[in-house]
């Protein structure tokens, strides 16, 4: 560690290994894809909202939320070794496959085992993780989302298999 401040870094390819630039760019490109795709909702006024008033508004704090996190992407030092470098792909291969899983297997198996398959395959994104940990997320997120979407909302979604 040489003990310098952080600064701003001459851009490059090896920015883009730094998980806060990456997750920055993403924001903003999901949160500009929206903006562009409800540009035509109607947003109404603050007593009457209309469909579009909501998600613009989500949308312009997920921009803001992308900027800052861009911005301190930028401010990182970039002294990793390459052995952290080289695992920059566990978590997208792993979060990726645990979100697909749990979009197949909500139907059939229910929200409880589809949240767990979740949890459990998401898990894998980092080696940090502990399986009691995973576990008792697992249990609060399944009880949370059937209090949420099936008592609250009155979702129809199936919460245990129909074996």
């Amino acid at each position: 560690m040489s003990g310098r401040p952080a600064r701003l870094h001459a851009p490059g390819w090896g920015m883009l290994t730094r998980k806060n630039i990456l997750a920055g760019l993403l924001f903003i490109a999901i949160a500009a894809a929206g903006l562009w795709i409800s540009r035509s909702y109607p947003i109404g006024t603050a007593l009457r909202v209309g469909t579009g008033y909501v998600p613009r508004l989500l949308l312009w704090f997920l921009l803001g939320l992308g900027a800052v996190i861009f911005f301190q992407g930028l401010l990182e030092n970039d002294e990793k070794s390459n052995a952290d470098r080289t695992s920059i792909l566990r978590p997208l291969i792993f979060v990726s496959t645990a979100l697909v899983v749990f979009g197949l297997t909500i139907e059939r198996l229910g929200l409880v085992i589809a949240i767990l398959l979740l949890m459990f395959i998401g898990s894998f994104a980092t080696r940090d993780l502990k399986i009691v940990e995973t576990a008792i997320t697992a249990a609060v997120l399944a009880v949370i989302s059937i209090t949420i979407f099936i008592l609250g909302l009155g979702l129809t979604i199936p919460v245990w298999p129909e074996w």
